[in-house]
């Protein structure tokens, strides 16, 4: 056998053990990782004495009363994903294509909002929602994060990925602007956008500092807030407790399997471009 089948035949059981090791430290991290889910539904499921049931669900979705935490959830990560999803493609479309003066100013003063907690920003807010007649209303779940740096950024950065050609063909055949980003850059952004609603929705229905802060009336509760005032009940009772938890998270859990393919492609897509 030749020097160069040999080399050939190593490079080939090299890589073959490479790959396996990467197969066997992914289904490890993703072991490690899907470890407190499965936890959670073996407490979920079981009984003191050690039978699968689902009565444990059933008793929790109907003393936490998580019909209402629902529907405000869902009302309220639905309007935001929108909004977040209509300003940002608008202000990320100007910011990747449009010339203006002042864009990169206004892009860095967009970044510098990434690095300030909503927490920081708690009071204004507040006093700005309480002189609007806003407090203990929908408006005060849904309008402090309406618009968001970070959704504006990503848009931004898929845009950049999108070849311009496709704009000036476009622009050469007459169409206008909002033509050229309703009909040609927005199909072309389908990832991104289910990127960012899938990143929108789900930190909004797991979001319980603006129901806590914003909101006093019970009719207002969130799905996060009726969990909070459900573990109070049930500390002791692990069985129900992690059976309302896996009731609050199947939501979120069955959408981002639905999105899955879209999101990987989005965040593969965004890169860091100037």
């Amino acid at each position: 056998m030749s020097f160069e089948n040999l080399s050939s035949e190593a490079s080939s059981i090299s890589r073959f053990l490479w790959q396996r090791l990467n197969e066997c430290l992914l289904i490890i991290s993703a072991g490690l990782v899907l470890s407190p889910l499965g936890l959670v539904l073996v407490i979920a499921f079981s009984t003191p004495t050690s039978e699968w049931t689902l009565a444990n669900f059933r008793q929790a979705w109907a003393q936490g009363n998580f019909v209402l935490a629902f529907a405000n959830s869902a009302l309220v990560a639905i309007a935001v994903t929108f909004c977040q999803i209509a300003t940002s493609v608008l202000a990320g479309y100007a910011l990747s294509r449009l010339s203006f003066r002042g864009r990169r100013t206004v892009l860095l003063v967009i970044l510098t909002t990434l690095v300030i907690p909503f927490q920081m920003l708690v009071i204004p807010t507040f006093l700005i929602l309480k002189w609007g007649n806003l407090i203990n209303t929908y408006g005060a779940l849904i309008l402090p994060t309406a618009a968001n740096g970070f959704s504006i950024f990503l848009m931004r950065q898929y845009f950049q990925t999108i070849p311009i050609e496709l704009e000036e063909a476009a622009a050469l055949d007459g169409a206008n602007p909002l033509q050229i980003l309703w009909q040609i850059m927005l199909p072309l952004a389908r990832p991104a956008m289910v990127t960012l609603f899938l990143f929108t929705f789900i930190g909004e229905w797991n979001d319980l500092f603006k129901p806590l802060v914003f909101t006093t009336r019970p009719e207002l509760r969130t799905v996060q807030l009726a969990l909070a005032e459900f573990q109070e009940q049930f500390t002791s009772d692990w069985s129900l407790l992690m059976a309302a938890v896996a009731i609050a998270t199947l939501p979120v859990v069955g959408l981002f399997l639905l999105g899955q393919r879209q999101f990987i492609q989005g965040i593969a897509n965004t890169g860091i471009k100037n």
